[in-house]
């Protein structure tokens, strides 16, 4: 499982699952693999998805960042 936190970004900026992946142009069932760590996404979805979530690529995806 690749670890991530997009859904924890997502909610905090209080976007669904559908209203990420239309802002990224990304399917709804993409967003929820991501989520779920199912999926490794391109380096140009994490683009897409860290802009909409106003963060940078370490926050979303970089586990040595994680709170334990």
């Amino acid at each position: 499982m690749i670890e991530n936190r997009v859904k924890q970004y997502r909610k905090q900026r209080g976007l669904t699952q559908i209203d990420l992946a239309r802002q990224t142009g990304l399917t709804r069932q993409t967003i929820g693999l991501i989520e779920s760590g199912k999926y490794n996404p391109s380096l140009k979805a994490c683009l897409k998805i860290a802009a909409v979530l106003f963060t940078g690529l370490d926050a979303l995806f970089n586990p040595n960042s994680f709170d334990d």
